[in-house]
């Protein structure tokens, strides 16, 4: 109506009302850059594979619980349509990933130059998963970050070749 008021006075008063603004101010981001890519990306949007233990895609969920938060470490070959190793813990570190590996490991097979995609979280660029991959003979892959395809590697986990 034309009437000079801060806009603290303005906010308060929509909110009173339920009037809710067109206009939303973004949040700053906080740290959330994305890391230093520690390898390249290998796959570069082709998720598929000719035979098992070729390309695996490696992510972690966060499940809440009415403990407190689960995280689920997932290794999923491409190939074949299931999950080959998984770890589960209570903090995001990098041990969780290293278990996620060293599990999916000890089913056994022809596993030397297997490509490991993931995306840039700081589990998967911490020294001990890069040095537990070398030291199988894995090829580490990031994908870039903020891309949906990329950072979230499950939405090709359909059988759709």
């Amino acid at each position: 109506m034309g009437f000079p008021m801060a806009d603290l006075t303005a906010w308060r008063l929509c909110r009173d009302a339920g009037i809710m603004s067109a206009i939303v101010k973004t949040r700053k981001r906080r740290g959330k850059t994305p890391g230093q890519p520690v390898c390249d990306d290998l796959v570069r949007h082709d998720f598929t594979a000719s035979g098992p233990n070729q390309l695996w895609l490696v992510d972690i969920t966060e499940h809440r619980t009415r403990e407190g938060k689960l995280y689920l470490c997932a290794v999923k070959d491409v190939f074949s349509p299931r999950i080959v190793g998984y770890s589960i813990s209570d903090r995001m570190k990098a041990g969780i990933a290293v278990d996620g590996l060293d599990h999916t490991l000890m089913r056994g097979g022809h596993v030397t130059g297997c490509v490991v995609h993931s995306d840039r979280g700081s589990q998967f660029r911490s020294r001990k998963f890069l040095r537990a991959s070398e030291d199988h003979g894995l090829l580490g892959s990031l994908g870039e970050w903020g891309l949906p395809g990329i950072t979230r590697p499950w939405n090709c986990f359909s059988r759709r070749r």
